[in-house]
């Protein structure tokens, strides 16, 4: 039997939860279910306050608004990320200063930052692979030391801490996703987490088309019009439902995807060592599961490998700075950590239904192949 990279998790309760939709004829955006959603996450996860987008793209276009971030302004990213981080500061004008990953990590190596401020620098975005925390006790210092924002891009971080605080909720703003291969799903979906007092108002009138409708529904405006910029970033009453369904059934999905993490990591950590890496086991939310290959010829073969076993496996992002889009647009700064997770890093299958069975089946053909190299 086959086992695909990623297979979407139901609980069961997805169909009931839109069928309640159905009968209640209320279809758009920011109706009940998307305020259960958003008072779920902030009860569950000590949010200050939560908006749901349609993306985690969105939710990323709305913290560049807050920060409002103009043309000329300097917004320091990591190069090994997906297209959409960059995408929401870009789209304002932004200068793009792209950080190289950390020597053993792909996220980016705050130690690192300092070197890259300059006077235009306005905003920091980590981003946390793989559901695995940057250092921001680090970067909220730096944060502070240069008055500068942070946006925490939190994809893949949805269930994952950093000691007591949950990813997403320890910068100014964060940004969740429940695409189709998060843990949490709704097909599309995503959702701003505010953290920073200031913006608690702003980000409500940027969500609704910059309108100030949500307060007029409120009754604390006795009519409602347009009072800055925004765009639709709702998602339907649909999608709010289905993640209700997901949200409501987070602890079975994440034991599940954690009995699948911990084969991977008790089978394949003997490999660590002679030039691979196995992903570290230090907290994480079970998102993914990745090995560093030696060589960009040796993670080839291997995925080559799986795929003759019935096994889908992938690499990752390619580094940002080297994109056809910016690579003529980069200051030039070799970025190595962050070419070597392009050329060497493999991801593993990863889905709740997995179990520790299909896990066993692909860390065996791992290990297999190693085995005759």
């Amino acid at each position: 039997m086959k086992i695909p990279f990623n297979k979407p998790y139901l609980t069961g309760n997805e169909k009931a939860r839109l069928d309640e939709v159905l009968v209640s004829g209320k279809f758009s955006g920011n109706g009940d279910f998307t305020k259960k959603c958003q008072a779920l996450l902030e009860s569950k996860y000590q949010f200050r306050k939560t908006l749901l987008t349609t993306s985690c793209t969105d939710a990323l276009e709305i913290a560049a608004l807050l920060v409002k971030v103009q043309p000329g302004d300097e917004v320091i990213l990591p190069s090994y990320t997906f297209v959409s981080t960059a995408n929401a500061f870009a789209l304002r004008g932004a200068k793009l200063v792209f950080a190289d990953s950390q020597p053993d990590h792909p996220n980016l190596d705050v130690a690192a930052l300092e070197a890259l401020i300059t006077p235009r620098t306005r905003v920091i975005v980590p981003v946390h692979y793989g559901g695995q925390a940057c250092d921001m006790q680090a970067l909220m210092q730096l944060a502070q030391k240069h008055s500068l924002w942070v946006v925490e891009d939190a994809a893949q971080a949805v269930d994952s801490k950093l000691g007591e605080k949950n990813l997403g909720g320890i910068g100014h703003v964060g940004a969740l996703s429940f695409h189709d291969t998060k843990n949490i799903i709704a097909g599309e979906g995503g959702a701003l987490v505010i953290n920073h007092e200031e913006f608690v108002n702003k980000a409500e009138i940027h969500w609704e088309k910059g309108t100030n409708r949500s307060a007029f529904f409120r009754g604390e405006v006795d009519k409602y019009g347009w009072v800055d910029i925004g765009s639709s970033f709702l998602p339907s009453e649909l999608t709010a439902a289905f993640l209700l369904a997901q949200l409501e059934g987070i602890d079975q999905i994440q034991q599940l995807r954690m009995q699948a993490w911990n084969t991977y990591y008790q089978m394949l950590s003997p490999l660590n060592g002679k030039g691979l890496q196995v992903m570290p086991n230090v907290p994480h939310n079970a998102h993914m599961f990745y090995l560093v290959c030696r060589s960009l010829e040796e993670r080839t073969e291997l995925i080559d490998y799986l795929k003759q076993q019935g096994i889908a496996s992938v690499f990752h992002y390619l580094s940002l700075h080297k994109s056809q889009y910016f690579a003529d647009k980069h200051d030039g700064r070799d970025l190595p950590n962050a070419d070597r997770f392009t050329d060497c890093l493999v991801r593993l299958p990863m889905f709740a239904e997995l179990g520790a069975t299909g896990a066993e089946r692909v860390a065996g053909s791992v290990l297999d192949f190693y085995r005759t190299r």
